[in-house]
């Protein structure tokens, strides 16, 4: 009764969401989230211009690319694109957005390189450093983004990574599991490894990302766990490498080979290759994640830094390009002196400068946490 009453509020949800979607169509519609670059970058002169286009890989719109600026108040940037031809056909609005926030040029042109030979040096073996964590996105080219995918387009990235994965050896060799169907003590598991994404957010749902739940979803991992993949989320792939302990290079050198053996065989099957702009690198559906889609992080100890305090910290994160949170995420606030540091940039650097600025900066802040720790008493 109760699985029959949830698959109802969801065909009732979406079944509003689409005619939510057809009435702001009509007329140019309120901007709930009226500090976003939304707000700032979609007038009525833009919007009667792209109002009725629609692309043509998933048929995607305006008014769904920018409905979660539409129905929330507290976006900043508040918009998403259904498919790579979003970023082209509605470039009046995505490319002044897309230039704010991350600060480049109309003309910048973006640089790829995984090479991790290129990396010097790592994170100091005595820093309190209890995990390392490396994420990029990928989309592959000819199937629609997750915000506009359909349903024939997603279950094809889902057979596409199938393929892939039964192909993976040595350290990436594992398992997929489907989320449609998954077995209560899989699900479990998945739960207690902290690997499983699962429906209920707001802004995805309202940006059109959980349409067809849970169908053409799912969770690869290898068998040492330290090698993830999730499929058809926020975005077609989330590629994830992760080990406990500091060795960021380890990580990375796993991550970049995991992305050439899924591109290599997806090349191999279908004749796509990841989509990659000379502008504005690899492809996501949030504008917030272009170039790199890179989130290179460790969770270490600064008690120094803490005594500080956490404006201080802040602060000189901001000189190095890193970017801190709590270690329960970008909402999830802080506690004790554990702290997620991550690379800040994602576009106009290349994966190796961010990951190379990751390392240093991390060592910055360990010897700089000694210090401190003398300083406020605490050694």
């Amino acid at each position: 009764m109760l699985a029959s009453t949830r698959g109802s509020f969801k065909l009732s949800y979406y079944n509003e969401y689409k005619s939510y979607l057809r009435v702001i169509q009509m007329s140019f519609p309120t901007i709930k989230s009226t500090h976003s670059l939304v707000a700032k970058h979609v007038n009525k002169e833009k919007w009667d211009k792209l109002k009725n286009h629609k692309t043509k890989t998933s048929g995607f719109t305006l008014a769904k690319a920018i409905a979660c600026a539409v129905e929330f108040d507290n976006q900043h940037c508040g918009i998403y694109a259904g498919d790579w031809d979003s970023y082209k056909d509605f470039a009046d609005v995505f490319d002044p957005i897309i230039q704010e926030y991350h600060g480049i040029k109309a003309d910048a042109k973006h640089t790829s390189d995984m090479d991790f030979s290129k990396i010097s040096g790592n994170i100091n073996p005595a820093a309190p450093v209890h995990s390392t964590r490396i994420r990029v996105g990928r989309s592959i080219d000819g199937f629609g983004l997750s915000p506009g995918i359909t349903k024939e387009q997603r279950l094809g990235v889902e057979e596409l990574m199938k393929k892939a994965f039964s192909k993976f050896e040595n350290e990436l060799a594992g398992e997929y599991y489907p989320l449609k169907g998954m077995d209560e003590a899989v699900r479990k598991q998945l739960v207690d490894d902290h690997f499983l994404f699962m429906s209920g957010d707001r802004n995805l749902q309202v940006a059109g990302m959980e349409r067809d739940w849970p169908e053409g979803r799912g969770i690869f991992h290898n068998k040492e766990k330290t090698f993830l993949v999730w499929v058809n989320e926020e975005d077609q792939l989330r590629i994830i490498s992760m080990q406990k302990g500091g060795d960021v290079l380890g990580v990375f050198k796993r991550l970049a080979n995991g992305i050439k053996a899924v591109g290599t065989t997806v090349k191999k099957e279908s004749g796509k290759d990841f989509i990659l702009d000379e502008k504005y690198g690899y492809v996501h559906s949030c504008p917030t994640n272009l170039g790199t889609g890179m989130r290179a992080s460790v969770h270490i100890d600064l008690p120094g830094w803490t005594a500080a305090g956490l404006d201080k910290l802040k602060a000189r994160c901001e000189e190095l390009a890193l970017q801190p949170r709590g270690t329960r995420g970008e909402s999830g606030g802080q506690t004790g002196h554990t702290y997620d540091i991550s690379n800040k940039h994602r576009l106009g650097y290349s994966e190796v400068q961010l990951v190379q600025t990751m390392i240093d900066g991390v060592n910055k802040l360990y010897d700089e946490d000694l210090k401190l720790q003398e300083k406020h008493g605490l050694k």
